[in-house]
């Protein structure tokens, strides 16, 4: 089994705001998976934007340029279902369309193929491990711990917890932890909010769209 995060768009039809989705599974946990999406505040493809997800033993963070977008917090509940295993980094394309647009209402065109991202700028920062071996070293892994939990971008200040919890309550449109009809019992890392909880149906999908599209603007630096 294998642990994965995903920063996955989710597709665009033209004229409508773009998705952006996060996935987190441990010890190949899809059938519980933890999946949030969100309008973007901008178009991706008219210039190019910083994504980027921080781990470390205790927290996930996901973020969009200087904004964090999602926290998920270690717990002793969450045991294997919280990634741990070394991790390699992939980019692909892949046709998701009979779930990812409008649930499979709008196919991928082939006729406009080829597709292209372009991506630039990559940096990873962490613990190396044997590619193939997949086995680290506890000392180098601990020195290299310390290392990112001491960046300005580990720590969650008041601001950055202000503008992530604006940057959810204006675009998120999916929650696994609203899903309760999915998921009749919450997931120990899900910290229900009642106020962000009565946006969403029983199915996690917001119940107001159009609200989250009314201003496009760049997200606000914390």
């Amino acid at each position: 089994t294998h642990d994965e995060l995903d920063l996955e768009f989710l597709g665009n039809i033209r004229g409508k705001d773009w998705r952006i989705q996060t996935n987190v599974y441990g010890n190949g946990s899809t059938s519980r998976g933890r999946e949030e999406r969100y309008f973007l505040p901008f178009d991706p493809t008219a210039e190019a934007h910083r994504y980027s997800i921080l781990w470390t033993p205790d927290r996930i963070i996901f973020y969009i340029d200087d904004t964090p977008i999602r926290e998920v917090v270690r717990s002793d509940a969450m045991a294997g279902d919280y990634p741990s295993k070394p991790m390699s980094i992939y980019a692909t394309i892949w046709d998701g369309s009979t779930w990812a647009t409008a649930n499979g209402r709008y196919k991928v065109n082939y006729k406009y193929a080829p597709f292209v991202a372009e991506l630039s700028d990559l940096v990873l920062r962490g613990c190396r491990v044997d590619p193939i071996q997949q086995v680290d070293s506890a000392r180098r892994c601990a020195e290299a711990n310390e290392d990112l939990l001491a960046a300005g971008f580990a720590l969650m200040t008041p601001a950055k917890r202000a503008a992530m919890r604006r940057f959810r309550e204006r675009y998120m449109t999916y929650s696994f932890c609203y899903d309760t009809n999915r998921y009749p019992v919450s997931f120990p890392d899900c910290d229900i909010i009642p106020s962000e909880q009565s946006r969403f149906f029983e199915s996690g999908e917001t119940k107001y769209p159009r609200d989250r599209r009314r201003a496009r603007r760049q997200i606000r630096r914390p």
